[in-house]
């Protein structure tokens, strides 16, 4: 008889997962941050947060500037562009139409886990206050328009235990209608509003722009953003 040989799970490396979360920090952050900031987030000695960042300046990961202060380095847009690049072929084309044509920032967002994340992000070649949506900007999914364009696609048993009753509301309203709508939700002043999009391997994800003023009816953005939805769900596949 052969021998069986249990599996047991490997510990997850503490390193990694911090290393890892320098990155979502810079990621997430308006600016370049400091040691002692990123420390202070990461809820770690200054000492380790240098020995980290050390690794990943090693690797193109993070830069610093005169100052000393972090970002993220040119490596990681290496790496980001293998991320979905059929997705983001696809996507860059109808998303710098749409967000032309309405002179908004216009935004593919996809499910990861309990976060939004911006796949890619195209700004208004001609938009007089344009906001920016960086690649890689994440947000709960309880909160703002694609967390609430994507939750409409979930059964009301999966959405997640902390949603409110007036989130549960909109995510319902959003199902009728076919889109979402937010403001001050994620960034305070900002107005956003998504359609959802399924893609073909079942992922969850959202059309969206974010916006400070509004000179469109939300139905016109919405139906605008819906035909974006349209066009790369066709040309992937979907």
């Amino acid at each position: 008889m052969p021998m069986v040989i249990a599996e047991t799970k490997s510990p997850a490396s503490q390193t990694l997962s911090r290393g890892i979360r320098i990155l979502e920090i810079l990621a997430d952050a308006r600016g370049p941050l400091t040691i002692d900031e990123l420390s202070r987030r990461l809820d770690v000695h200054r000492s380790i947060a240098y020995r980290l960042l050390r690794t990943l300046e090693d690797h193109g990961l993070v830069v610093r500037d005169g100052n000393g202060r972090v970002a993220l380095g040119s490596r990681m847009a290496a790496l980001a562009a293998g991320v979905a690049h059929d997705l983001q072929a696809e996507a860059l084309p109808e998303l710098t139409a749409a967000a032309n044509e309405l002179g908004m920032t216009c935004f593919l967002s996809i499910l990861d886990r309990d976060e939004c994340i911006t796949l890619a992000s195209v700004e208004p070649r001609h938009g007089v206050a344009s906001v920016a949506q960086r690649p890689g900007t994440r947000h709960p999914v309880t909160v703002g328009a694609p967390g609430k364009a994507i939750l409409s696609m979930l059964p009301e048993g999966r959405w997640p235990a902390g949603l409110d009753d007036a989130h549960r509301a909109d995510v319902a309203a959003a199902r009728e209608r076919g889109w979402a709508t937010s403001h001050d939700e994620v960034i305070a002043g900002l107005r956003s509003i998504a359609v959802p999009l399924l893609l073909p391997k079942g992922e969850l994800a959202a059309i969206a722009v974010v916006y400070l003023s509004d000179p469109h009816p939300d139905a016109e953005i919405a139906g605008r953003l819906t035909r974006v939805a349209a066009a790369i769900t066709a040309a992937i596949g979907g």
